[in-house]
């Protein structure tokens, strides 16, 4: 549009008329943004109610502008809403381990349940840190500029954070060492962070916690035996194997650059 357009198109485009076409609108607005005589003319052609509201929005930035920016105050508390959104989950995972010290303690013949579920224990509170339909910030999360992997593994640090002082207390009154229980659950975390690359963190979670289960703990119970793998000889396969997934996890950090759409 090499001409002025004529002010009843101009009013016609301020009011949204539908008659304009496509390609009409694009020609006022492309001249509109090289012709302030033009848009001088759009700002007397909206009507009185949306004049009112762009004067009063101007007053308001123009106060703010002057007013200068205001005291930064620090959130002390920054993961408060984070913790309650995985608070359930790591309710649940703590009276999962009470109950399997429970277990342990009355039927002290029996492979020992705390370190069958301990490799385990984190994994459902990391899949709720990484879950799309629970947290309502998701939308915020995907858009920040240190969304991907910096945020996955702060988020997991602190699910381990809170969960792993509940194994410790599990382990010390059951009687087994840090190397048992500690190792494999650290190598489990790394897992579902390397998988959830691929598929989805909550879902390398659930997959991973479902083929420990069904693949180890009920056999083991079964056959009433613990597997090799939950022995004190082991703890150099779960740290080799731990050190692996940590590496490949930080390899693949561009899996990480936004959250899946695929998560549940």
């Amino acid at each position: 549009m090499t001409e002025h357009p004529r002010n009843q198109l101009i009013a016609a485009y301020a009011t949204g008329a539908t008659t304009l076409d496509d390609a009409t609108v694009w020609a006022v607005e492309a001249h509109l943004e090289t012709c302030p005589q033009c848009r001088a003319v759009l700002a007397r052609a909206v009507d009185g109610d949306t004049r009112a509201m762009l004067d009063r929005m101007a007053a308001e930035i123009d106060a703010g502008v002057a007013a200068g920016p205001g005291p930064v105050r620090r959130n002390r508390f920054r993961y408060t809403g984070f913790t309650a959104l995985v608070l359930p989950w790591l309710a649940m995972a703590a009276g999962l381990m009470t109950a399997a010290v429970a277990f342990d303690l009355i039927f002290d013949d029996l492979p020992s349940v705390v370190l069958l579920l301990s490799p385990v224990a984190p994994l459902i509170p990391v899949a709720a840190a990484w879950n799309r339909r629970s947290d309502p910030a998701w939308e915020l999360l995907a858009a920040s500029p240190r969304s991907g992997l910096w945020m996955l593994l702060r988020r997991t640090l602190l699910v381990l954070a809170l969960v792993l002082p509940v194994l410790g207390v599990a382990g010390w009154v059951t009687g087994h060492s840090p190397a048992v229980w500690l190792l494999p659950c650290l190598a489990f975390t790394a897992g579902s962070l390397a998988l959830g690359g691929l598929i989805g963190v909550d879902r390398a979670a659930v997959a991973l916690t479902v083929l420990w289960s069904v693949g180890v703990v009920a056999p083991s119970l079964a056959v009433d035996r613990l597997p090799d793998l939950l022995t004190g000889g082991a703890w150099p396969v779960w740290a080799a194997l731990t050190s692996v997934l940590s590496i490949l996890v930080l390899a693949r950090a561009a899996d990480f650059r936004r959250p899946r759409a695929g998560s549940f």
